[in-house]
């Protein structure tokens, strides 16, 4: 009798278009476990802009508490209508997103970036696009160390300090390497360290320091100005990039445009000891202007689900999901589809039928 594996999944649909994308991707995952013996449990929380306008609250310390008892959080996308007045741009994104990141040390910002096909690419000849940026996640210029002084005057001062730890570049970077690893053996790290010259000093450190590790890894360095020129005329020469929170969310939206758009994009933010549960979610917006119209493209959605299942060690799973992703989108190649159709043609991919 084959052993039971279980996954219990905190499900958080958001806004917009996330609760039609988010359901999609369940279907899938259902499918998968039910084929798999996986022993699905989920539990949805019905966080986000109607959350806060019903309640004044984005995530209570309750919340935070449920949350972390789960395996992982499949993530759909949050964020007020814009042409709402009543909610304070940004709070629910800063409140929810950040708060889940740094208070589950989300260190690793993981996001698969592949030419899918079907997939448009604003590249002429865009060569065979498969790359994986491992992106810092909880520290950098984004930690809110910083200030105003003098504010709303023609003195005003305002400071934005990037905060670089020993311990955080160390563990990223030994993370990038274990991945290279596992694919074409090929790791990039991307900084600016001729200007940033004291955190680029560390990264260059640890980078160099735990390379002699991994002999088996072909490493090189590149300036972020470089890289973004790189990216837009040879992205076939990557395959893994590791690089800090700030330049890792520039270049993964370039890495996005040119795979297509981020309708295709998911994103892993995960923490690698096991301490807390990760997260995934595709990379999209809340889209409030097409919500509710049965035409979000709920790809991204679906390969977060496959990202999810690597995560947790159902490798065999999460990759039959992304191979029926490609099959699915090879076999409709130019056609306009529905929200629910793309789930159903995918699912049918996963049972046979298709």
């Amino acid at each position: 009798m084959s052993k039971t594996r279980s996954l219990d999944l905190a499900v958080i649909p958001g806004d917009g278009i996330g609760p039609e994308v988010v359901a999609q991707a369940l279907r899938v995952l259902q499918t998968v476990a039910s084929s798999s013996d996986i022993d699905l449990a989920q539990r949805e929380y019905p966080l986000g802009a109607d959350h806060w306008r019903a309640t004044g609250e984005t995530l209570t310390e309750d919340t935070m508490h449920a949350l972390r008892q789960h395996d992982a959080i499949l993530f759909g996308a949050v964020g007020a209508d814009p042409r709402s007045t009543d909610i304070p741009s940004g709070l629910i994104e800063r409140e929810m997103l950040l708060k889940l990141r740094f208070s589950f040390d989300h260190y690793i910002n993981l996001r698969p970036s592949k030419l899918l096909p079907g997939a448009t690419s604003p590249l002429s000849n865009p060569g065979e696009i498969d790359f994986v940026v491992v992106r810092e996640g909880t520290e950098g210029p984004y930690v809110g160390n910083g200030g105003r002084l003098r504010a709303d005057t023609d003195q005003e001062i305002a400071t934005e300090v990037s905060l670089n730890t020993a311990h955080g570049v160390e563990r990223l970077v030994r993370y990038a390497f274990e991945l290279a690893q596992t694919r074409r053996k090929k790791l990039t790290l991307i900084h600016k360290t001729n200007v940033l010259v004291n955190a680029g000093k560390l990264y260059s450190r640890y980078f160099n320091a735990i390379a002699a590790e991994y002999r088996d890894v072909q490493t090189d360095y590149l300036h972020i100005d470089a890289a973004t020129i790189f990216m837009t005329t040879d992205p076939a020469r990557f395959d893994v990039i590791v690089t800090d929170n700030l330049f890792g969310d520039i270049i993964t939206d370039q890495a996005g445009a040119i795979t297509g758009g981020i309708g295709y994009a998911a994103s892993g933010n995960i923490n690698a000891s096991g301490e807390f549960p990760s997260m995934f979610e595709p990379v999209h917006g809340s889209a409030p202007d097409i919500a509710g119209q049965n035409i979000a493209n709920p790809t991204a959605a679906i390969l977060a689900v496959a990202l999810l299942l690597k995560h947790r060690g159902f490798e065999a799973e999460g990759a039959k999901i992304e191979q029926a992703v490609e099959k699915d989108l090879a076999q409709h190649i130019g056609e306009t589809r529905s929200t629910d159709a793309i789930g159903d043609d995918i699912i049918a991919v996963l049972t046979g039928e298709k």
